[in-house]
This record gives structure tokens, sequence and C-alpha cells, in this order.
């Protein structure tokens, strides 16, 4: 009666009724529901996989269908101004498209159209007959228009060969540009239209300020405010693209930002094109295609986004238990209704979260469940439905919920939480409430203790890292003071607060740092057909670093490898193939693929953690007297810095909080 899924924590009460364990009302079971569809027998409902398993995915029947499941269908939308060319970022994106464009995700439906813009918005007709592609410009930006309805969406099937010509012309074409204006709002407006109809993927790559047409904006970052308490401009000047991804939301289009910008762009402005369509965003800052490090994360970045699984045209409902109600989302989509968040593209790279209100007693149930329903068509024009349910049991002491707490899972919503305090009021407020919010859970601790004269501990076990991780959110890059941080670099990184599986969140926010000589003589796991050595994780702190040795650290978006001046030339030889430590180059992108046993052990256990995330991140080698080594040092959270004190110093100011 709830439109709740039929899950592992409902209870039979006979083999012919139910109870549901959201709305506790009891129902009739569907004669149906005696058949195990995985044994092919009659009989006990609790063999349905449904009953066995706390994740399932269903394939939607017809009535969950507005209009037949659409097609994959792909608008690439390109910024060709002069600064956009002279990064040479274009030439990394056609190249890498080029090479990706048999892995698209989709069927013989999936249709692609191309639009380039500055002062104006160029589209490209692809007509089989035509020889090559033909383009077309739209000057007047102020009045947006299709110039030809057919032919700028066209079967990446049937065209695939006048695709290959445009994404090889492309970059050569505008290599010699000399305009500098930029008109993404109009671009963008050319998108919608093209889209509408169908829905489908907008991947916008921005590499100017947009300064021309619909949604023009203009420079307002002070670089002298860029290390204040409280940085201004965290909120978006206009609401043209939020309202523009309102639009696209309700059409099933999200909208994808990749930015490689060299100046402002006012990212606080346009996030919201991505945030409420259910997009997602990249940032590679100050990128040039002659460096190296930048050119390898642009091109792994895209090419994990060309070929990851997607869903379209989707929705998620989310459902709680009686008594309990969902009051606040975090993540990139737009709420519907109280339930309902729209999300035209689902991504397997996007987290999401939410805050609970208990509106009732819950001291007569013994547990609380949460179901969350994602809809969606697949990219093979499939409509599923994937249902996961969580059950919690319910605790009547303080105690027992400290120390059942997930320490990770408090940071991950405070993050997303503060991200909404800064924009709201202000950066000082927000750091001001994760501080409180140590005191007050530490203080709540210490009443639980009250009887307890010989325990003196400032935690319990299951929260012990919390006032660290509070730390290191302080000098995060989204919350940090006292440094100076660029306001997109700033804005960025709220955004990836808001929208970052917790797993990875967790990693940006305190990263891994690992020891790596000696690294032979570690113990060895079995992962798969491969035995990797493990060193053991290090604490980040200067302390832990020492000049004889070599260190890396993945913070989820780079490996770091940084090594020691006095490091022993046999190990240089060793690891970088080079007689000792000044012979190592200063920009170093790989490891050399040495035949010794400590060059292997480092190699499988680089490709080990490259193997645990989304796409192979980059890696960058540090020498300790390099001028890149504040890239490695500022990572180091638990000493004192620009951006804050060390943490024995803010547990003393805790301390002193604790009431």
């Amino acid at each position: 009666m709830c439109r709740t899924y039929i899950n592992p924590f409902v209870y039979f009460v006979d083999n012919k009724r139910w109870k549901c364990n959201l709305c506790f009302r009891v129902n009739e079971l569907p004669d149906e529901f005696q058949f195990d569809p995985m044994t092919k027998t009659y009989g006990d409902p609790s063999r349905r996989p449904e009953i066995k398993s706390a994740t399932i995915e269903f394939i939607a029947p017809s009535e969950y269908m507005v209009r037949p499941p659409q097609p994959a269908i792909y608008v690439f939308v390109l910024d060709v101004s002069r600064l956009a060319c002279e990064s040479g970022y274009l030439d990394v994106v056609c190249r890498t498209l080029l090479a990706e464009l048999d892995n698209v995700p989709g069927d013989a439906r999936t249709s692609v159209a191309f639009i380039t813009f500055d002062s104006a918005v160029h589209f490209y007709s692809l007509t089989e007959g035509q020889g090559q592609p033909h383009q077309l410009i739209v000057v007047d930006i102020d009045d947006m228009f299709l110039p030809t309805p057919d032919n700028l969406l066209v079967s990446l099937n049937e065209c695939r060969d006048l695709i290959r010509d445009l994404l090889t012309q492309l970059p050569n074409k505008y290599r010699e540009s000399y305009d500098t204006h930029s008109a993404l709002g109009a671009a963008l407006q050319a998108a919608y239209k093209l889209l509408a109809p169908t829905g489908g993927r907008v991947t916008i790559f921005q590499a100017c300020l947009p300064n021309v047409g619909p949604g023009a904006l203009t420079a307002r970052e002070d670089p002298a405010q860029r290390a204040g308490d409280n940085p201004p401009h965290l909120n978006p000047s206009t609401d043209f693209y939020k309202k523009l991804a309102l639009d696209c939301s309700g059409q099933q289009i999200a909208v994808d930002l990749f930015l490689v910008n060299s100046q402002y762009l006012d990212l606080a402005t346009l996030s919201g094109v991505s945030r409420f369509s259910g997009g997602c965003m990249h940032h590679v800052p100050l990128f040039r295609s002659d460096k190296p490090f930048l050119v390898d994360t642009l091109e792994r970045m895209f090419q994990r986004y060309l070929t990851r699984k997607i869903g379209f045209e989707s929705v998620i409902r989310l459902r709680c238990t009686r008594g309990l109600s969902i009051h606040t989302f975090h993540g990139n989509f737009f709420v519907r209704s109280t339930d309902l968040l729209s999300l035209p593209n689902a991504n397997p790279d996007a987290g999401f979260g939410m805050q609970i209100t208990i509106d009732e007693n819950l001291s007569d149930v013994q547990n609380v469940c949460f179901q969350a329903a994602l809809l969606y068509t697949s990219s093979k024009g499939e409509r599923r439905i994937r249902v996961h349910t969580l059950c919690l049991p319910v605790a009547s002491n303080l105690a027992d919920i400290l120390h059942g707490a997930d320490q990770q899972c408090i940071v991950g919503l405070l993050a997303k939480m503060a991200v909404d305090r800064s924009v709201q009021s202000s950066l000082s407020d927000a750091r001001e409430a994760f501080v409180n919010v140590v005191a007050d859970i530490l203080s709540a601790y210490k009443l639980t203790q009250s009887g307890n004269t010989t325990g003196c501990m400032l935690a319990p076990a299951s929260l012990r890292l919390l006032p660290l991780y509070i730390l290191a959110l302080l000098k995060h890059m989204a919350f940090r003071v006292g440094q100076s941080t660029r306001l997109d670099d700033r804005v960025f990184a709220m955004c990836q607060m808001k929208s970052l599986p917790l797993s990875f969140l967790i990693q940006a926010i305190y990263p891994d740092l690992y020891p790596l000589l000696n690294i032979e003589q570690q113990p060895e796991v079995e992962v798969g057909e491969h035995v990797v050595p493990q060193p053991p994780r290090l604490q980040l702190s200067a302390e832990r670093i020492d000049s004889h040795g070599i260190f890396l650290l993945d913070d989820g978006s780079s490996l770091l490898v940084y090594v020691g001046h006095n490091l022993d030339p046999v190990v240089c030889q060793a690891v970088f193939d080079v007689p000792h430590f000044s012979a190592i180059p200063q920009e170093l992108y790989s490891l050399p693929e040495l035949e010794n046993s400590t060059s292997e052990a480092i190699r499988s256990f680089v490709t080990y953690l490259q193997n645990e995330k989304p796409y192979p991140i980059p890696l960058q080698v540090i020498r300790d007297d390099s001028h890149q080594r504040m890239r490695f040092l500022e990572k180091l959270i638990e000493d004192k810095n620009e951006s804050g004190t060390s943490y024995y110093e803010f547990l003393q100011r805790v301390k002193t909080l604790i009431k």
C-alpha cells in the first residue's frame, strides 16, 4: 500500500500474509509469490531473490514508461575562444574521443552532435551524401535557433566516418583563433533545443569566463581576498544557469562540465547548470597541453567519462520507516517532490547524502529501514528499477549510539552541510560549526562516562578519528582560510564535497601516505591473480617523512611519489634508473619498468592503488628540493601550516570546549 518494494526485512505473518517494514501494514501475498524463479519450485515465499538480497534489480513493466525508453544521445559543446585554443585542450579531447568512439555506451540508436562556440555558435551538419562535415554559424546569439532541423544530431553508426573527419579537423580549424569572446549561454540554449524532444547528455568544455550573449558574466574575484576569513562570491551572480538546468531536467537532459581554465571563470555561477540537471563536474585548472601531468589527467578523466555506464531519464525515490522523514538531500539533482529526486542521467561516480528527522517516538520498534529505488533506462534502451534496502537497529541510550557511530559517514554529511552553511551564511560560520560539532559529541560522550573514574578517553573507539577528520576539513581547500586559494578551486572543492562517493571523499579529506623504502619486504596479500605488497599507512605528519626514504601519497585524484635527498644511490638506481638523487628528473610522471624486486614491488603496489579507482589517476615524482614539493607538504595535515594549527593544538582547543 505504501509502494515500498518487498525486501529481506519484511515479516511473514504466514504463507498468505506479510507485514511491511516501513508502514507496518499487513498485506495479502500474491499467489505468484509462492513461486521461486531461481529454483522453479513452489512453496516458501522467503526463498525469493528479493527476500534474500538487500540490493536487487527488476526489469520495469510498461506502466513505468511515459514514452518508449530513450536512446543514448550525446551532444559535445566545445569552447574555441582564443584562451581555449591556446591551452591546447581541443587536441586532447578530439584525440581521446576518436580513440573511444566505439566504446561509448549505447545501441544501434545512439546519436551524437557537435557544437563549438566563441563569439558565435557553430553547428556541424553531418550527412552521409555530402562527403565532409559542413559548418553552419549562428551569429545572432541573443535569439538562438537551430540553423537546420536535420543532420545536426546524427546516428553514430551511420555517420562514423564523417564524425571521425570532423574530430580530426577541429583542432587544426581553430589553432589560430583570435576571438576572445565566449558565448557559453547561447551554446547551451542551442544544445537544449537540440535535445529537448528526446533528452540526453550535454558535455561542455569551458576554458574562460562566458562574456557575451545570454548568461554573460563579469569577473568578480578579488585576488587580495583569496586568503581572507570570509571569501566573497561563493553564490551565483545570476540564476540564468540554474534556470536553464531546471528546463534541462524537465526534458531529461543532464549537463556535464569540464573546466580547463587558466583564469577565473566564475564556477560559483556556472556549476548550477550541472548541479540541478543531475550532471557532473571535472576540473583541470591551469591546463596546458605542454604539461604532461595535466594532459594525462584530462585524457584519463575524459576516457573514463566517455566509457563508464550511464542511465538515462532516471528518478530516485527514498522511503523510510513510519516516524522518520528525510528533510535534506545532498548531491546533483532536482528535488521533484518531498521524496523524489530527478536525475536525467545516473552515473556510477556520483554520491548522495540525506539528513533524517525523527518525527515520532521510536521506543516501540526494534529497528528502522530505508529504501532507495532508482528507476532508469539503461544505455541499451531497457527500463530498469534498482532497489537498495538498509535496516538499522534502534538504540535507547546515548552510549550505544556513540559506540555504534560511523565516523566517516558523520564527516561526509558534515562536509555537505558545511558547504550549504558557507554559501547561505559564511565560511567562518561553517568552520565554527565544525569545531562545535566535535565539542558537542565529545561532551556527550563525557556525560556517558560520568560514573567511570578510571577511563579518561576523549572519545569512544568508533569516533576516535573524528577530531582528526574535522581538522583535515578545516585545512581542506573547500574550507581553509589564511592561505591564498583561487575562488574557482575553492568552489570546485565544495562541489566535490557535495557529490563524491563517501570512500573517495574521505580520501580527499585525509589522504593515504605509505613508505616505499624496503616495500619488497612488506607482507603481501592476494588481489585477484596478483600478489601485492601492503606497506603500512602513515600519519600525515613531517615526523613520518625521512630524507633517506621514498613516500607515496594518494589523495584519490593523484599519486605523489616524494623522494628524500639522502636516498641511497643503490635504491635510486633500482627504482628510477639513475645513479644518484640529483639525477632524478625534476619533472617525472612515471616509474621506469626495471627488472628488480624493488621496482616490481613498487609498481605492483601503484597498479593496485590505480585499480581501486574509477580510472587510473596520474602519478608525479617530486624531489624534496623541487619547487613542486609544497604540493606534497601541504597535505601533511597533522602539522602546523599557514592554513591552520597542528593536530595537538587542535585537540587542546577542543578539550577546553568540552562541557
